[in-house]
């Protein structure tokens, strides 16, 4: 039999969104074009048949480039909006902190707008009257609380809102990307808050731009590109699919200008392991020997010097490592070589390295770059993450008079 805690706290089912995009240039030309299909007129369908359910205690990230989606989802989950086709169910109370000062009345107090946002989400004003103070105290803010809140900075904002969102006893809490906007400590006063939340069993749907932040108090990813879902897991995966797009527009965005035959070309990149073993489709292991050959073609004479970056997705350089910083001397007659690089006992804490190479004249002069040339993938590591990663030894002695 199926009871009610087996049932998803929130179901969408084949859920679109369109928005109508009014191009209109002038006051006038909409009125003198007013119910006629006008070339002014466009539709945006920001959410694509998403079908997806969210389980009691589950603290999932929507995560998405910009434009991808995830804003629009939450607020259809939310009931802020209506979805143009599909449906969604949900239960329980539900508390949404979605935009700065949603909910909010700009000439009432900050005590009277925690009523009145209390009383949106539900709460009775014997109710609000009980957690008053706590709000007051959470948020940091009782000096200014009989302030009108028309003159509460952005922090201010967000602080008071997060905290009458949490105090109203939800089932369901729906968090955009508005904790950016407080300082760090109040960052940290809300993530504890949150992971009390989640020993309690409530449900948390938290939209981000940092990985960091999902990966640390996520239970899964849903991922959207274009108002499709196109991963909805475990956070790592969601995390690295995120990055690799990242990744593809970074590259995409970047022109490099390159002779149309460069007196150098960089042919391509190999990267094997001890032994000159090809890496397979396996994550490397930390404390793998590493292998990294450049292949290159001289078509005219010159001095030249190549090597390759190791960076993270989002384009942060990890390890360089170039033909002069090890004292080789390359040959300038024409011909094809090849340049190996041995890095022994590699412990790279970066799931996942995009390699890129190049060469330069010997005065520093750029002459062709590949990038991507490849891609390391590395394990989950078991003692941390980190740019650089260790193999740790611990003990315990007793403490020896100083």
């Amino acid at each position: 039999m199926t009871t009610i805690t087996d049932q998803p706290l929130v179901r969408a089912e084949n859920v679109s969104k369109r928005f109508v995009l009014h191009k209109d240039k002038s006051l006038k030309d909409r009125v003198l074009y007013w119910g006629s299909r006008s070339k002014s007129r466009s539709e945006f369908l920001a959410l694509d048949d998403v079908t997806l359910d969210i389980a009691l205690g589950e603290t999932v990230g929507l995560i998405g480039h910009n434009g991808s989606g995830k804003s629009t989802l939450l607020k259809v989950i939310g009931g802020i909006i209506e979805a143009t086709s599909g449906a969604v169910f949900r239960r329980g109370r539900v508390a949404a902190l979605l935009e700065l000062g949603a909910g909010f009345h700009p000439d009432l107090s900050g005590r009277d707008n925690v009523y009145l946002n209390a009383a949106i989400l539900g709460m009775t004003t014997a109710q609000t009257d009980a957690v008053f103070d706590d709000i007051v105290e959470f948020a940091g803010i009782g000096e200014f609380i009989d302030s009108q809140v028309k003159f509460y900075s952005s922090g201010m904002y967000v602080r008071l809102a997060f905290a009458v969102a949490v105090h109203s006893d939800p089932d369901l809490l729906l968090v955009d990307e508005v904790l950016a906007v407080g300082d760090e400590p109040f960052q940290l006063k809300c993530m504890n808050k949150i992971r009390q939340f989640q020993k309690e069993g409530r449900t948390i749907v938290l939209v981000s731009h940092s990985a960091e932040q999902v990966a640390d108090v996520c239970t899964r990813t849903v991922v959207l590109e274009g108002g499709v879902v196109v991963h909805d897991g475990d956070v790592g995966s969601g995390i690295r699919i995120l990055r690799e797009g990242y990744e593809r527009d970074r590259l995409a965005a970047e022109t490099v200008e390159v002779a149309a035959h460069p007196a150098v070309e960089i042919l391509g990149v190999t990267a094997t392991t001890h032994g000159d073993q090809p890496l397979g489709t396996s994550p490397l292991e930390r404390g793998t020997d590493l292998n990294i050959t450049v292949h290159a073609r001289v078509n005219s004479s010159v001095e030249w010097i190549t090597g390759f970056t190791l960076q993270t997705p989002l384009g942060q350089a990890v390890y360089r490592l170039n033909s002069e910083g090890l004292d080789l001397a390359l040959p300038t007659e024409p011909g094809e070589y090849d340049v190996r690089f041995e890095l022994p006992a590699t412990n790279f804490g970066t799931k996942r390295l995009v390699i890129s190479a190049g060469a330069t004249t010997t005065q520093g002069e750029p002459i062709t770059l590949l990038e991507p040339a490849g891609f390391l993938d590395y394990a989950d590591d078991p003692f941390g993450a980190g740019m650089v990663q260790f193999a740790p030894l611990g003990s315990v002695a007793p403490t020896t008079a100083r």
